[in-house]
C-alpha cells in the first residue's frame, strides 16, 4: 500500500495543519529533494504557525520522476532529518505535481492563475541560461534559444517566465514576485536581468512592464540534501507503515535568507526561523567565504588524502584543525551583519561537516573549482590584505585545487577532472611544476586581477603546491596543522 492520504499517517507525524484547508498560492519550478527539504519544509511550518493560502504545486521541467513520485501521494512526503538523533514528518505543504516537459500548459495556466502570488525556482545555475557576466540572458543555451524561437510554447525557466507574466499582464492580473531559491551570488538582480532582457527580444513594451511591476527579491539558502536511497524509502515505510516513494533526508541545520518585497504577500517564514534582511550580499559573502571556502579545502585536501566523506575529514585531527583555520581566517575578512556571531557560525558548520549520517562525498564537492575558487576564496583576498589578516589558509586552498587538477597520481588512483573547464585546466597543469602551473594559473580569465597580483598569495600557493605534487597530501596536511 502507498502513501497517499494523512489517514495512513500516525497521528505525531502529521502537518499541524489541515492541508485541504489551504489553497495554492506558490508554483515552485525545479521539484527536486531540495526543494522538499528546504523550501516546502519551511512553508510547511510557516502555514502550520500562521495559516493562509500557501500551498505549492511543484513543477518538474525535465524528468517526469519527481511528478510520478509526489502526484499520487497528493503531495504528501516523509522528511526525515538525520543527526544526532533522528526525527521524522510528513509535510504537507505541496498540494500537486506536474511535469512540463511534454506540454508547459498546465504550469503556464498555474503560473497565469490570480491566486499565484509566488514563483519560487530551484534548478540550479545551468538551466536558467544566464550569462552572469553580463547580467543578462545567454542566447546560445538550448532552452533560451529554443524559446525564443517559440515563445509561446516555452520549456525553459526564462521562457516559462516571461510567457506567464505576458499573460497575467494581459490580462491585468498583478505580477507574481519571482523567488531564485538557487546558489547564485545577488540571484535575485541577476534573474532579473535575463529576464528582462530574454523579454526585451520577444516585445520590449513587455520588457519594461516587467522591470517596473515584478519583484526578483534576492536569497541565500542552506541545506544539505543527499539523494534518497533505500534506507531512506525503508525507514520511511517502517514510519508510516505505508510505502512512500517520495520520502526525502535531510541534515537538522538549514538557512534562509530573504529579502523582504513581496507586494502579493508571503508565507509567515519568521515562523519556520527565515531571516528577512535588505542586506542578503554580506549573508552571501559569509556563506561564500566560510562554508563554501571550508567546504572547497576540505574536499581538496581530503580526497586526496583518503577521506571519502566530509565526516571522514572531520575525523582526521589535523584535517579538522585545517578546517578551523579556514573558518576563523575567512570569518576575519567579513564586515559585522546585526544579529550574527560568526564564531557561532562556524561551531554550527563544524558540527554539520561532523554529522555522521550525512554521506556527503569529497569527490563530489570538489567538482568546478574554476568556478567555485573565485567567489570562494580569491574575493577574499583583497579584504583579508586591507585588515592585515595572514592568508595562510587561503593558500592552502587554493594549492590544493591546483593539485587536483594536475591530475597527480603520485600518491592516488587515477581520477576525472569534473570542471567546465576541464581541457584548459588540464593544459594549464598537467606535467607541470608548482612554478609553471602557478604562472599559467594567475593569467587565467576567471582569476580577478587583485588575485593574481598577489605575489606574496602565490609565493604561498607555490612553496604548499610544491609539497603537495612530491609528498603524501597526508603529510602535508600533518605538516600545516603543525604550524
Amino acid at each position: 500500500m502507498r502513501l497517499t492520504s494523512l489517514d495512513q499517517v500516525p497521528q505525531s507525524l502529521r502537518p499541524a495543519y489541515d492541508p485541504s484547508a489551504h489553497g495554492v498560492g506558490i508554483v515552485h519550478i525545479g521539484l527536486g529533494a531540495f526543494h522538499k527539504a528546504h523550501q516546502a519544509a519551511l512553508t510547511d511550518l510557516a502555514i502550520a504557525a500562521s495559516g493562509g493560502d500557501w500551498r505549492i504545486l511543484g513543477v518538474s521541467l525535465r524528468s517526469p520522476k519527481a511528478a510520478d513520485e509526489l502526484a499520487p501521494q497528493h503531495g504528501l512526503y516523509t522528511l526525515i532529518e538525520r543527526g544526532t538523533s533522528t526525527s521524522a514528518r510528513v509535510i504537507g505543504s505541496i498540494c500537486g505535481a506536474i511535469c512540463s516537459a511534454e506540454d508547459p500548459a498546465l504550469a503556464l495556466d498555474a503560473m497565469a492563475n490570480p491566486a499565484t502570488k509566488i514563483v519560487s525556482i530551484t534548478v540550479t545555475e545551468k538551466a536558467y541560461g544566464l550569462d552572469r557576466a553580463s547580467g543578462r540572458c545567454d542566447r546560445n543555451h538550448p532552452a533560451v534559444a529554443a524559446d525564443l524561437k517559440s515563445p509561446h510554447k516555452p520549456h525553459g525557466v526564462l521562457g516559462m517566465l516571461v510567457r506567464a507574466l505576458d499573460t497575467r499582464r494581459q490580462a491585468g492580473i498583478s505580477s507574481f514576485t519571482v523567488l531564485c531559491c538557487d546558489n547564485l551570488p545577488d540571484n535575485g538582480h541577476l534573474l532579473r536581468g535575463a529576464t528582462i532582457d530574454f523579454a526585451n527580444d520577444i516585445d520590449p513594451e513587455l520588457a519594461g512592464w516587467i522591470a517596473e511591476k515584478v519583484a526578483f527579491p534576492s536569497t541565500m539558502v542552506d541545506r544539505i540534501t543527499p539523494a534518497a536511497t533505500a534506507k531512506t524509502l525503508a525507514d520511511a515505510e517502517a514510519l508510516l507503515g505505508v510505502a512512500d516513494l517520495a520520502a526525502t533526508e535531510t541534515e537538522p541545520f538549514y538557512q534562509w535568507v530573504i529579502e523582504d518585497n513581496f507586494p502579493l504577500g508571503r508565507p509567515d517564514w519568521e515562523a519556520a526561523g527565515v531571516i528577512f534582511t535588505d542586506n542578503v550580499v554580506a549573508f552571501e559573502a559569509m556563506k561564500l567565504r566560510m562554508l563554501n571556502g571550508s567546504h572547497s579545502m576540505l574536499a581538496y585536501a581530503g580526497f586526496h588524502a583518503g577521506r571519502t566523506y566530509v565526516r571522514d575529514v572531520m575525523a582526521d585531527t589535523a584535517l579538522a584543525k585545517l578546517v578551523r583555520r579556514h573558518l576563523d581566517t575567512a570569518a576575519a575578512t567579513l564586515p559585522l551583519i546585526e544579529g550574527i556571531d560568526t564564531a557561532d557560525y562556524a561551531d554550527a558548520l563544524i558540527e554539520r561537516f561532523r554529522n555522521p549520517e550525512i554521506a556527503h562525498q569529497t569527490f563530489q564537492i570538489a567538482m568546478d573549482g574554476s568556478e567555485k575558487l573565485p567567489q570562494r576564496i580569491f574575493s577574499a583576498l583583497a579584504d583579508a590584505r586591507s585588515r592585515g589578516i595572514d592568508c595562510r589558509a587561503f593558500a592552502f586552498a587554493t594549492a590544493a585545487w591546483l593539485r587536483h587538477i594536475s591530475g597527480s597520481t603520485h600518491d592516488c588512483d587515477p581520477y576525472e577532472l569534473r570542471d567546465p573547464r576541464a581541457a584548459e585546466l588540464s593544459e594549464m597543469a598537467d606535467g607541470k611544476s608548482a612554478v609553471e602551473i602557478v604562472a599559467h594559473m594567475r593569467k587565467a580569465s576567471f582569476v580577478s586581477e587583485t588575485a593574481a597580483t598577489d605575489d606574496a598569495f602565490w609565493a604561498e600557493v607555490t612553496e604548499i603546491l610544491t609539497a603537495m605534487l612530491t609528498e603524501p597530501m597526508t603529510t602535508v596536511i600533518e605538516a600545516e596543522a603543525a604550524r
